[in-house]
Parts: structure tokens; C-alpha cells; sequence
């Protein structure tokens, strides 16, 4: 359906409001995108970035598009894990069926590309302008220096709040009655470190993985870049006797690696100098409904529903909810009101779900993947998948290599989980884990 041309505002020019610029762009609003933060094209990212992974959604989102193409050039395939746990080799685990991988990209490098192609298809960006106040009803926003200096204002059709997990457009809708609203932070905080490349600009760790050390209560993650380098992240608990607050000087810092990540302490000169330099950031789930009001504002993306990183999901999600939002504009055209009503509807169990998944991810990467029963368990499901591919495909995959709901990878996440509970109860399964008789059992539990 063809829609009647609307004057649109976006607040935030992160990954998911320039996204949702181009969208609507090419259905034929005009589109402004405002950000509180100078133009991330003239400054040097700030150092609190996980690199992202794009799956499955995220491209089905930037192929509608035409972008998938043009980002690819960006981005670097990982097939597999490869997991570093002291005193024993590098040993890798493929992510899903040959062919299938996510994708790492440097936050930084993303989103300016996609302002670029923002407003090349002719949205227009205001920046370090500060949105202090929006008025639902009338969709006005309200920008200005600071919250008491004087303010303009500014008139609307509909207004976006793309501006993240402290969205200023939520905040004003958490006022309104009924709006339900909860956040709640995890004990581990995370921090920016980096590997340079080789002399010659190659990777120093294998390039086509993603590479994990899981040490229990906290781990360090490693994803590629183009140009021979790895963003690295550190997750650690804020408090406690192994966290941030334990490691106070350069001295303890580099104790700290010498100790948990020998393998690394080489690779990563500088690492000490990175952990003080850069910013420790907390993260946060953050669950609200409504997401939108009347045919006015809607949220999209971490202001409606922020996760925790575990699932390399958050960017993804908000990247699929602007590919449903556009199937919806499709089929309703100018009835905004329907638009908004049935992407909060369908968009909402789907957050909740991968909120969930994210959250229970997190303890599978720190704790479990270096778990020989968890392993074992992980080859058993790997096994029987490949033998049943049609009875059976891990949760990982319905999340990563999918385009199904978030919510049904969840449900059937917990009915296999039930079962391979069941499987790793039979005596000497270590032994027999290929055996006929554990195939049998799975097939009979999945009939039940």
C-alpha cells in the first residue's frame, strides 16, 4: 500500500534511527534525525564498543534495503568459536551447518557508514542538538542547550525514539498511566581493550573466529576487525575479589593477565594501558509496554526493550523490528494508529524472549563452555542434529541462523533442554554418547 507523505522526527542517529531513516525515506517522508552527541563522523570513537555480530535478521534487514551488499564489505564471516582455557590448546566449535556465520563489524565504522547512506537517501541529520521534551499528543519535540536554557520547538506528523536503553522519549511515556516499566543491571561490567594487528597489518589470533576465554566468573572476548586489529572485551564483576574495583594500578592490571589469560599476555602490550584508559560501562535488561502512543510516537530498538550483549542479538533485534514495522506499513498504509498497534503486539513476546536468552547466555559463556558435561551435552545435540536436521536444531541456530520468532527459539529451547536433562542422566553416556540407544531415547522424548 502507498502512504500519504508524513513529516517525520527520529531521536537518535545510532545504528537502528539511521536505519529506520532509510526506510522511510524510501517510502517518501521527509525524515529529520536528531542527536544530543556530536557527529560521530568527526570525533574518535570512545572505547566502550562490543563489537557487533550480525546474523541472520540483521542481514534480512539491510537486504530489503540494498545494503547487504555494501556493509558486507565491512564485515569479516566467523564460523566458530575458538575457546582459550588455560593449560590446554586452542580448540574451536563451529557456530552451525557449513556456510552458516555471523558477521563482526566495528560499531564505530558501522554506524558512520550508515549515516552516510542516511543522507544520501535524503534524511537530515541535526546534531548536538539535545531533545528535552516531547509532546505525546501533539507530536512536538522540544530541543535546546540545556534543560532550563531557553527551548525550540518544533512540529510533527510522528515521531521515533531510536535514542537507546535511556530513551528520552520513553522517559516521557513512563509518566502516562498504565505504562509498565523495569530495569535491572547485572553485577559485571565490561571494558574496551584492543589487539593491534601483525607488523604487517595480519591478525594476530586466528581471523575467521570468534575467540572466548571463559574463566567462571568473568571472560574475555576477542571479534576481528579489516584492518588486522581485534576489539576485545572484558566482562568482570564490578565488585568482589577478582573485579574492577580489585585491579587499582597498572601493576595489578598487568598481574591480573598474566595470571587468568597467559595466552594473551604477548598479544596485548598495551592491555594494561587500555584498561585504565578506557571507560568501565555497566549493562542493563530494560522491559517497557506500551512502545507506542496512539499514532504519534513509537519506540524501536534499545529504547523499547535493551538486552544484555551475550546473545550478539541487541542490534539484530532492533534491526528486525524495523523490517516488521515496514511489513506492517505495507499492508496498512496510512492507518498509523493499526501500524503501531500490531508492531507492539508482535514485536513484544519476541523481545521478552531474547532478553531471556541473552540473559542465560551470559552464564553459558563465562561458566558452562568450559564444563566437559556441558561440552559433551553440546556434541550429543550436535550429533543427533545432523542426523535428524528436521527433528532437531539447536537454540543458538533458531536465534543466530533464522528468521523465526525469538519467542518460539525460546520454547523449544526449554522442551530440548528438558530432554538432554533426561540424556545426561543415562549411565556411562560419555561412552555411548553416538550410540544407537541414546538416538532411540532422544527420538522417543521428542514423540512424547
Amino acid at each position: 500500500m502507498t502512504q500519504t507523505s508524513k513529516n517525520i522526527a527520529i531521536i537518535g542517529s545510532g545504528l537502528v534511527g539511521s536505519l529506520l531513516a532509510i526506510y522511510l525515506k524510501k517510502r517518501g517522508h521527509a525524515v529529520t534525525v536528531f542527536d544530543r552527541r556530536p557527529d560521530i563522523r568527526t570525533i574518535e570513537f570512545s572505547g566502550r564498543s562490543i563489537n557487533l555480530a550480525m546474523s541472520n535478521r540483521g542481514w534480512r534487514a539491510l537486504r530489503e534495503v540494498g545494503l547487504e551488499d555494501s556493509i558486507k564489505e565491512i564485515a569479516i564471516p566467523l564460523e566458530k568459536r575458538a575457546m582459550h582455557v588455560n593449560e590446554k590448546p586452542v580448540y574451536f566449535q563451529k557456530y552451525g551447518k557449513d556456510g552458516e556465520a555471523i558477521w563482526s563489524i566495528s560499531r564505530g565504522i558501522l554506524n558512520r557508514k550508515m549515516i552516510d547512506l542516511a543522507e544520501e537517501s535524503g534524511a537530515k541529520f541535526k546534531f548536538n542538538e539535545k531533545v528535552w521534551d516531547i509532546d505525546l499528543p501533539e507530536a512536538k519535540l522540544f530541543t535546546g542547550e540545556t534543560e532550563k536554557s531557553e527551548w525550540k520547538e518544533y512540529q510533527y506528523d510522528l515521531i521515533f525514539g531510536c535514542d537507546g536503553a535511556f530513551s528520552r522519549v520513553r522517559h516521557k511515556m513512563q509518566r502516562r498511566s498504565r505504562f509498565d516499566y523495569s530495569q535491572s543491571f547485572i553485577n559485571v561490567g565490561y571494558k574496551e581493550l584492543t589487539i593491534p594487528p601483525n607488523a604487517d597489518g595480519s591478525h594476530k589470533l586466528e581471523k575467521n573466529s570468534f575467540h572466548i576465554w571463559p574463566r567462571g566468573k568473568f571472560m574475555l572476548i576477542a571479534m576481528p576487525n579489516i584492518d588486522g586489529s581485534f576489539t576485545c572485551t572484558l566482562f568482570l564483576p564490578f565488585e568482589g575479589p577478582v573485579s574492577f574495583e580489585s585491579i587499582t594500578n597498572t601493576k595489578e592490571a598487568q598481574e591480573f593477565f598474566k595470571t587468568y589469560f597467559p595466552n594473551v599476555r604477548k598479544e596485548i602490550e598495551n592491555l594494561a594501558k587500555d584498561f585504565f584508559k578506557n571507560p568501565t560501562s555497566a549493562m542493563v535488561t530494560m522491559k517497557c509496554y506500551p512502545w507506542t502512543y496512539w499514532n504519534k510516537v513509537a519506540l524501536v530498538g534499545d529504547s523499547a526493550h535493551a538486552i544484555v550483549p551475550f546473545y550478539g542479538q541487541g542490534m539484530n533485534a532492533g534491526f528486525e523490528d524495523i523490517f516488521v514495522l515496514n511489513g506492517l506499513i505495507g499492508q496498512y498504509g496510512d492507518d498509523w494508529e493499526t501500524i503501531f498497534s500490531e508492531y507492539q503486539k508482535q514485536r513484544k513476546p519476541n523481545a521478552d524472549a531474547i532478553a531471556e536468552l541473552s540473559y542465560r547466555n551470559f552464564v553459558e559463556m563465562s561458566s558452562k563452555t568450559a564444563d566437559q558435561k556441558f561440552l559433551l551435552q553440546k556434541k550429543i545435540e550436535k550429533w543427533f542434529s545432523n542426523k535428524h536436521p528436521d527433528k532437531w536444531i539447536p537454540v543458538y541456530s533458531r536465534v543466530t541462523f533464522s528468521d523465526k520468532p525469538y519467542a518460539e527459539a525460546l520454547a523449544i529451547g526449554d522442551m530440548q533442554e528438558k530432554i538432554m536433562k533426561e540424556v545426561m542422566q543415562l549411565p556411562d553416556i560419555a561412552e555411548k554418547w553416538d550410540s544407537e540407544e541414546v538416538e532411540k531415547k532422544i527420538l522417543a522424548l521428542l514423540d512424547n
